[in-house]
């Protein structure tokens, strides 16, 4: 089936100020050749260690329909050409151009941890009820926001668009672009604390997101988080129309009234403005629970069916490096990997720990946590590594394996009996975890970004002679 038209020739140079060199027509965006489709309009952007520029002639022999570029081609080009005077600042213009056309209502997802699998949870909840357009994965910074606007289908009705930071002013530029109407903050942690002097600066910083609204916007926020009214006073200050809330507090608009926690999901009976309501979470652990009340508070701030959104969280799925688990074969049997090697904070590693401890392992099977470093923590990096151990104690985790130089410390304030060896970085973990999984074990593989993890996961996957296969939708 053919892909609809998003940019003409005359559209894409009205929009970037460009010159084209031919006539095209373009069913999509792509920055990277490896991924691009034929019709694609190819970005050659040009970064520290890389040039699209370079690959040119790979995007047409991918069948791209053109190509933005800020440099003239040496002789005839192989194909269309729109010149820029600059690709990142072309794809800006490119991205609001999208934004300002487009009829659909704008979420922006933000927060310390929970921003992509909230904002997929708003993409199911939401899609089950009309089109939705939303950014892919975690692209949600300078390249990354501009890239998944300019890429919106054009009949989209909701458009869910996750924005991320690690230091103050970048909520504010990204804001400006995407002129949110409904602006979800999941939650405030001290998450790249080593950028800001508090978790208070995280707060002021993540509030950015209100000045690029409307007075008819809405503000989405956790109640049970210490820093929500500072964050209801920065909505205030940006006039916003309302507040919306959600969490377990007894003031929360959207409220959890009991939640049963299970292995593979949770039970929720909540609250809505007063109206009661039971759905399912497909997904474990609290942080899950606190995730599906921010999407039910965000779907009531756009006005769509919350009984038929809560019924779709039933079918919430986990993402690589989100929490998805596979089922490896090893000598006697099987061990569930749950691959959550994507990020890591300090919250979002007590949530992953809880979910651990929760899991159901086979007969004689241990918990075993695989986890890297906390990056960019600052001065508190020491004490939140050595932290953990506490919560791994009380989940009943058996076994730490641990990696990189601040897990060191993690792993001498564990009790010997959980100690399961400490690799110098990722890959010198690799080993460590293949020699020690077996047959009924739950694994679990956490880690900042940097941290690499994701090297652990495909080590483990590889080491099954079978084809892994999914469990529970992973």
């Amino acid at each position: 089936m053919s892909r609809e038209i998003l940019w003409s020739a005359t559209e894409a140079a009205e929009a970037t100020g460009g010159r084209n060199t031919a006539n095209w027509r373009a069913s999509g965006v792509s920055i990277d050749t490896r991924s691009l489709q034929p019709g694609d309009l190819f970005i050659a952007l040009q970064g520290p260690n890389f040039d699209g520029h370079e690959f040119i002639g790979q995007a047409f022999a991918a069948g791209a329909a053109a190509v933005m570029s800020h440099n003239e081609p040496d002789g005839r080009a192989p194909g269309p050409m729109l010149i820029v005077d600059d690709t990142l600042a072309a794809l800006w213009r490119l991205g609001a151009a999208a934004r300002e056309r487009s009829p659909a209502r704008f979420v922006g997802v933000t927060g310390s941890v929970g921003k992509t699998g909230t904002k997929e949870a708003l993409v199911l909840c939401l899609g089950a009820q009309a089109p939705v357009t939303s950014s892919l994965g975690g692209l949600n910074n300078h390249w990354g926001l501009p890239l998944s606007l300019a890429r919106m289908p054009r009949q989209a009705v909701y458009g869910i668009f996750e924005i991320g930071m690690n230091h103050a002013g970048e909520l504010r530029e990204l804001s400006r672009l995407l002129k949110p109407e409904v602006a979800l903050i999941t939650t405030v942690e001290a998450v790249h604390i080593g950028h800001f002097a508090s978790v208070e600066e995280i707060a002021d910083a993540k509030a950015e997101i209100f000045e690029a609204m409307t007075a008819d916007g809405t503000a989405v926020l956790n109640r049970d988080n210490p820093h929500f009214d500072r964050l209801s006073k920065h909505a205030g200050a940006a006039k916003l129309r309302r507040v919306i809330s959600f969490g377990q507090h007894a003031d929360a608009d959207v409220r959890a009234i009991d939640a049963t926690l299970g292995a593979n999901d949770s039970k929720v009976r909540a609250e809505v403005f007063g109206a009661p309501l039971e759905y399912t979470v497909a997904l474990p652990g609290a942080h899950w629970v606190a995730n599906s009340l921010a999407v039910l508070a965000t779907v009531t701030a756009l006005g769509a069916d919350v009984q038929a959104a809560a019924a779709q969280l039933a079918r919430l799925s986990p993402v690589k490096g989100r929490g998805a688990r596979h089922s490896v074969h090893v000598s006697g049997g099987e061990f569930l990997l749950i691959d959550d090697a994507y990020n890591a904070s300090p919250a979002s590693m007590r949530a992953a720990i809880d979910v651990l401890g929760r899991a159901e392992t086979g007969p004689g099977g241990r918990r075993i946590a695989v986890l890297g470093d906390m990056l960019e923590l600052g001065e508190i990096a020491a004490e939140a590594h050595i932290g953990l151990a506490d919560p791994l104690r009380n989940a009943g985790v058996d076994l730490v394996i641990t990696c990189g130089p601040d897990m060191a410390g993690l792993q001498d304030a564990l009790p010997p009996a959980m100690r399961g060896g400490h690799g110098t970085d990722s890959r010198a973990a690799v080993p460590l975890v293949l020699a020690t999984a077996g047959a009924g074990d739950v694994v679990m593989v956490k880690g900042s970004l940097g941290s690499r993890m994701a090297l652990v996961v495909d080590a483990i996957l590889n080491s099954d002679t079978s084809a892994p296969r999914a469990a529970n939708g992973g």
